[in-house]
């Protein structure tokens, strides 16, 4: 039996599909947020996470108000007693966990736990009382944990220029000092950036050191 010939050309075969780019990995950075009582830490954690905060606030006593000061946050009736947890992405494939601190030297013995794998923190400071944030500043610089200090602007509180703060809190050259409104998302987020930013800096310093 005869043959079938075609003259049609033979079709070339598919191209392949250039692969896709891998994603960028995903990468979660753990933060913790210092400061003495009453400063806004809570409040910032609570302003910045993209999820609901989970917070163990309890109702201040009278037994507590004999032992926590309440000057200058009188209308405070809260306190943390282990931790505020928040998340928040600051772009594509980075996120930040925070970890809000109680403030009062009781609880201290959490802040170990707490610093374990942190990228760094944010001391955050009130003028009126700026005396109650060097705990925070002492226990992240004897340990080599990158901080930035972000000031609480409350609302008629004295302003002081960014030098005098340092001065007054003889931070180690370099140690960031930022303004923010714990209350707003963008001052906050500022501030963590500025954090994420700082410790990058140290971590590149150190792993040419």
């Amino acid at each position: 039996m005869a043959s079938v010939h075609s003259d049609a050309p033979v079709p070339a075969p598919a191209a392949k599909k250039a692969a896709a780019p891998d994603p960028e990995p995903a990468l979660a950075l753990k933060i913790l947020v210092a400061g003495g009582f009453g400063v806004g830490k809570t409040t910032l954690v609570g302003a910045v996470s993209e999820i609901r905060p989970l917070r163990t606030e309890e109702l201040l006593t009278e037994a507590s108000r004999g032992v926590d000061d309440l000057g200058g946050v009188e209308q405070k009736t809260t306190t943390t007693v282990a931790m505020d947890f928040g998340r928040i992405t600051i772009r594509d494939g980075l996120s930040l966990y925070l970890f809000g601190t109680p403030g009062q030297d009781r609880f201290w013995f959490l802040w170990d736990e707490l610093a374990h794998g942190a990228l760094g923190a944010v001391v955050l400071a009130d003028t009126r009382r700026l005396e109650d944030c060097f705990p925070s500043v002492d226990y992240f610089e004897r340990r080599s944990i990158p901080f930035v200090v972000a000031v609480n602007c409350f609302t008629g509180a004295r302003q002081h220029a960014i030098e005098r703060i340092s001065t007054a809190l003889d931070l180690e050259v370099g140690t960031p000092v930022l303004l923010c409104d714990a209350r707003e998302r963008d001052s906050g987020k500022k501030v963590l950036i500025a954090l994420v930013e700082h410790a990058s800096r140290l971590h590149a310093a150190r792993m040419l050191s």
